[in-house]
């Protein structure tokens, strides 16, 4: 019966983040790219995004995992095991920061944009995928 709960609570969050990206306009890559492009036609709605994001995402914390030794429907918390700067650090978000620069999508509105069956998310996916499994080989070595 857990399992079942963590996968409609998974799947209700995923619902309501993406439902989240589509309103703020985050799946249109021209926004983003306008975002970045501070001496043009710089649109900072991005900005109010990621404000409201982090600002949530901080009272959650504040109040819910600071409080608690578990989370409701797994055995713990899942926290990074690398703390520090280095050079993997590094170039995923150079990676990261030139493909959102390129394309206009980072991961998340890529797979909301996906359903939509357009070219653009499609490439970008398929892309992104071949560059996880490229980091995969690389990082077995």
């Amino acid at each position: 019966m857990a399992s079942i709960m963590y996968l409609v609570t998974a799947a209700l969050c995923g619902a309501i983040f993406a439902l989240g990206l589509v309103v703020a306009g985050m799946t249109q890559p021209q926004n983003i790219l306008n975002f970045i492009d501070l001496l043009g036609n710089w649109d900072w709605r991005l900005l109010l995004v990621m404000c409201g994001g982090i600002a949530v995402n901080a009272i959650i914390y504040w109040l819910v995992v600071r409080k608690r030794n578990k989370p409701l429907l797994a055995a713990n918390f899942s926290w990074p095991s690398r703390t520090g700067v280095d050079a993997r650090l590094i170039s995923g978000a150079v990676v990261f920061g030139a493909g959102w620069a390129l394309a206009g999508f980072c991961p998340g509105p890529a797979l909301v944009s996906f359903a939509s069956a357009n070219l653009q998310p499609v490439v970008f996916v398929f892309a992104m995928f071949v560059g996880m499994w490229v980091f995969r080989l690389v990082d077995k070595r």
